[in-house]
């Protein structure tokens, strides 16, 4: 049911707040807006229940693949939420804030450790921007040498999405490398495909395929060698964390998503925060403003100390209250503690692919362990029952989990990408496995329970096509919630 359904005329009449007197007649409405008129109380109860019906990391095994949606502990929330940090407007002086630049300088550091990289910049407010940021300070790089004729970015053809866009928005053309049967890059097609146009190549590793790339410094000598740089997408730096250094691999600059490896608030739309490292070849170009400290006091750095900078991505230095969860969450963890993300992630998700096999499943690239997340395919089932992985997915929710990411990587006919993440017990697992096992059954035997699930939601099988070309959102008064023109 709708808000406006609870709605009865007369319960509310009495505005809140007195006209404004002082807003221009042409401005003002010359009808009521049209808004419930229903009980505080109401209110409440009614988003409370709309809250419960979804599936979230507070509540279900959520094993999104390439997302890493892993629990955001609360202690890190409790210390972003402190009023010294809640009350700072983001125009006050430096001077007023120093607890709050120490604490952004002490992330950086510990970014710079993590990373092996030079410096870093934390203004990026999403992961797509910290991408954007990179592939700009490559472009920035080669135009400071006066290299115009680089105008390619190489990126794999089982990236994520966002690369091939970023490279586009940088004014980059770009070009696909294809990856070989077992998920690694193609070496001898990347050497063919470098030249001098070559601005430099984007790569996630982990791959998005589940698997480490096993020639990743083989990869950077290529790149380098024809004169590009080599820029990480940080999307799946849970994997390896505190193991191994991206800038040992050879990268010379990445963005990392700290609401995925750093464990602040993921979905949703965000806020989300993608931090973007350098080596000291591409330092200077960081967007501005960062943190700096003369050994005194902490400081804003500008256009004014770094004037080779890209330049700027939001109106002040990123989102703060995201920044300062995974500052939290880091400090919680310690050296020892972010080694042991990456080894349960691995764990996890190996254990995960192991037991799938066992009742049946068939992994993508099965000469390979997982990294953090591993792809199945089912296009066995698929051709044999009528079945696809959209059903497989639609039927988990029946049974209490969210389902893993479908169709994609796109390479994979058929696929479920799953990461369970470090934060999952082994009962969760084995619960799932037994979900998914029984649903590969149900497949065998009863198809039609797939094909038309779910069947236990306030909301069954939606026509996804038609929502995605005849999207109404908009409630107009008259239309009614089960007439199927909205939904609650």
């Amino acid at each position: 049911m709708l808000i406006f359904e609870r709605s009865r005329s007369g319960r509310a009449k009495t505005p809140q707040n007195p006209p404004l007197a002082d807003i221009p007649a042409a401005l003002r409405r010359t009808t009521p807006a049209v808004l419930p008129e229903v009980s505080e109380l109401q209110v409440v109860r009614h988003y409370t229940r709309l809250s419960q019906r979804n599936f979230s990391i507070d509540t279900h095994f959520y094993p999104l693949g390439s997302c890493t949606m892993k629990y955001n502990p609360r202690a890190a929330n409790a210390a972003a939420l402190l009023p010294g940090f809640l009350a700072r407007h983001p125009n006050s002086d430096a001077s007023l804030g120093q607890g709050f630049l120490a604490c952004l300088y002490d992330l950086q550091n510990l970014l710079k450790e993590v990373t092996g990289m030079h410096a870093v910049s934390l203004t990026p407010m999403a992961g797509a921007q910290g991408e954007f940021a990179g592939v700009a300070m490559i472009r920035a790089y080669h135009q400071a040498r006066g290299d115009t004729a680089r105008t390619e970015i190489l990126v794999p053809d089982a990236a994520h999405g966002t690369n091939p866009a970023t490279a586009a928005m940088c004014g980059f053309a770009v070009r696909e490398i294809p990856t070989d049967k077992q998920g690694d890059v193609d070496l001898a097609l990347l050497e063919r495909a470098v030249s001098g146009k070559t601005a430099g190549m984007m790569l996630t590793n982990p791959s998005t395929l589940g698997v480490f790339e096993r020639r990743i410094q083989d990869i950077a000598q290529i790149v380098h060698r024809a004169g590009g740089l080599l820029f990480c997408d940080g999307a799946n730096f849970n994997a390896i964390l505190g193991k191994v250094k991206p800038a040992e691999m050879g990268f010379d600059v990445m963005h990392i998503n700290l609401h995925k490896t750093f464990s602040t608030p993921h979905g949703g739309g965000g806020p989300g925060a993608g931090p973007v490292v350098a080596n000291e070849r591409l330092a200077d170009f960081l967007p501005v403003p960062m943190v700096g400290y003369d050994g005194r006091q902490y400081h804003w750095l500008t256009e004014e100390e770094r004037p080779r900078t890209m330049g700027r991505l939001s109106a002040h230095a990123g989102n703060a209250g995201i920044l300062l969860r995974a500052y939290a969450y880091m400090r919680m963890l310690g050296r020892e503690g972010m080694a042991r993300v990456a080894e349960y992630a691995t764990l996890n998700a190996n254990y995960l692919l192991v037991r799938l096999a066992a009742v049946g499943f068939e992994p993508a690239f099965p000469e390979r362990r997982a990294s953090h997340e591993f792809a199945l395919t089912l296009r066995h089932p698929s051709a044999k029952y009528n079945t696809t992985a959209m059903d497989f997915a639609k039927r988990l929710l029946d049974y209490g989990f969210h389902a893993p990411t479908t169709y994609f990587p796109m390479l994979v006919s058929e696929c479920l990408l799953i990461e369970p993440t470090e934060t999952e017990a082994k009962e969760d697992l084995d619960t799932f496995v037994d979900a998914m096992a029984a649903i590969l059954e149900e497949a065998a035997t009863h198809p039609e329970q797939l094909r038309s699930a779910p069947h236990r939601l306030p909301v069954r099988r939606l026509d996804d096509v038609k929502a995605a070309r005849d999207l109404n959102l908009r409630w107009q008064p008259g239309e009614s919630s089960r007439s199927g023109h909205s939904q609650p």
